[in-house]
């Protein structure tokens, strides 16, 4: 920016750049000096300023550096004269051999290189310097152009030669690394299929072995169905067919037994209550009964002779002897589990004599009923029907007392029927468990088989791929392989190699081809001299 050299023009030759400071900030740097400057009796505004501006003059140093190349530099000092006038002037010439070895020593510590490489292109890149050197002034006397050959020059040959040697490096490493790579996943790939013709020949006798296991398995199955299970399932509906007439049998017996008793049993029902309705106080008050109401006595010899109580051998009045039943039944009426006994009472075994005796002297007596009872005594009501259930549940009981028999007979057939086919069922759970214990080993060896023919079939899958893939890449291993080695032997030679790349860079521009060329040879030389690989 020439303006920038023309404010630098102003700095020199006055002191200040005109028009720098606005109003405000130019009145508080008059005020922020006045103290100063009255002590030198200064205190007018033009006076503080002039202090002001003596002060940076006496405190201001400029270092100013520029390069003499090209016309811009002695356009530069024409307008700006003050470049000229005002400064000191050191023309820096060129650099000594220690200079150019010590900045080249500096500049090269940040490559990776191992301390005699690094000495060797401290020593090519001095030589380089002054082949250049030379040539510039063989290229002045032969074609009268100035070459100018700076120290930044020598700088720019370093900047290059680590920004050129850093990149190629990675550059490459990052091709060695993908070719490498590349041999790398061709090997893989070979050592893959290898390990997956071994795995394949190797499944191929498990996969006949478990095929034979399969077909061997399935053929002892179909023989115990047919020879074992089937013949014993067959036995077993025959059985359960049985046992099922057997109880139907059974169960219309006893539908039928049951159909009978419920005629009695209400009756046998009402009875046990009516003698729960008998309380002790009425008991009582029959015992103390001296001439009781015939229907109470007559109800109490039919209690006796249901119970078989011997009577008692009496005369009447008339000296007629008679079988007396009273003192007995107040013997009875004094046990204290009279009514239990009557509860608990064999009705389903009462002796033929006992009941036809009932039947002909008391049930045919018009008297000997509930309602004729119960106006003698509420016990003599229950009593009294109780004798009455007893002759109605044996009519009953006479006739189911065989169709129970037939019941227990039937009911005895069918848990002997039912023993056997228990037994019978247990043996063929035991055959169906073996049976359905073969099928679950079955269907785990049609697994594995499954699973076998799977992985071969996926293996030799793989096996074609990968033979396509070795087969297609096959002509590239070998050029692969080439490239690397090309990367590694470049690699070696790429200091050489970025070294003369960035002394053409640095220093070749100006030059015509014929002495580019020439330079160049000499470069090479110079690195085949010192034996730095190129």
């Amino acid at each position: 920016d020439e303006a920038f050299v023309e404010d630098i023009n102003n700095i020199l030759n006055s002191g200040e750049v005109p028009n720098m400071f606005p109003a405000d900030e130019k009145m508080q740097i008059l005020e922020s000096v006045r103290p100063a400057a009255a002590k030198l009796g200064l205190e007018s505004p033009l006076q503080l300023w002039g202090y002001f501006i003596s002060r940076c003059k006496r405190n201001l140093h400029v270092v100013l550096c520029m390069s003499p190349i090209g016309n811009a530099f002695r356009e530069r000092l024409r307008a700006n004269p003050s470049l000229v006038n005002c400064c000191t002037i050191d023309w820096f010439g060129s650099w000594p051999e220690d200079a150019l070895e010590a900045v080249a020593l500096k500049q090269l510590k940040e490559i990776d290189l191992d301390a005699d490489t690094r000495q060797t292109l401290v020593r090519l890149c001095q030589a380089i310097h002054v082949q250049v050197q030379d040539a510039s002034e063989r290229f002045l006397a032969e074609l009268g152009k100035h070459n100018y050959v700076t120290p930044t020059s020598y700088l720019e040959l370093l900047s290059a030669l680590k920004s050129l040697l850093e990149s190629k490096r990675q550059a490459n490493a990052a091709a060695r690394k993908r070719y490498n790579v590349g041999l790398e996943k061709l090997a893989g790939s070979a050592a893959q299929v290898a390990g997956m013709q071994q795995e394949l020949v190797a499944m191929q006798p498990q996969l006949v072995a478990t095929v034979a296991e399969v077909e061997e398995l399935m053929a002892k199955i179909a023989h115990e169905k047919k020879v074992k299970v089937e013949p014993k399932a067959a036995v077993v509906r025959e059985e359960e067919a049985r046992a099922q007439e057997k109880a139907a049998a059974a169960k219309a017996i006893k539908d039928e037994c049951e159909a009978d008793l419920a005629e009695a049993i209400p009756i046998l029902n009402d009875a046990l209550s009516a003698l729960d309705t008998i309380k002790e106080a009425d008991i009582a008050y029959i015992k103390k009964l001296q001439n009781p109401p015939s229907a109470i006595k007559l109800v109490m010899e039919a209690v006796c002779v249901v119970l078989d109580v011997k009577p008692v051998k009496a005369k009447d009045e008339a000296g007629k002897p008679f079988n007396d039943y009273w003192k007995p039944s107040l013997g009875l009426l004094a046990e204290k589990d009279f009514i239990t006994k009557l509860k608990t009472y064999d009705k389903d075994n009462i002796p033929p004599k006992i009941i036809a005796s009932i039947r002909s002297t008391y049930l045919t007596d018009e008297t000997f009923t509930p309602e004729v009872a119960k106006r003698a005594s509420p016990a003599a009501e229950g009593l009294c029907r109780w004798v009455h259930a007893m002759s109605s549940y044996d009519k009953v009981a006479k006739v189911v007392a065989p169709k129970k028999a037939k019941l227990a007979e039937a009911e005895a057939s069918y848990q002997e029927v039912m023993v056997g086919l228990t037994a019978k069922q247990q043996e063929l759970q035991a055959l169906l468990d073996k049976l359905a214990s073969m099928e679950s080993e079955l269907k785990s060896q049609q697994r594995k088989k499954e699973k076998l023919e799977g992985d071969i079939e996926m293996c030799s899958i793989k096996l074609e791929r990968a033979a396509k893939l070795i087969g297609g890449l096959g002509g590239e291993k070998t050029r692969w392989e080439e490239i690397a080695q090309e990367l590694a032997k470049a690699q070696v030679n790429l200091t050489g190699d970025m070294l003369i790349s960035a002394g053409v860079v640095a220093y070749l521009g100006a030059f015509t081809a014929s002495f580019r060329q020439q330079l160049v040879e000499k470069f090479i030389h110079l690195c085949t001299k010192e034996n730095l690989p190129h």
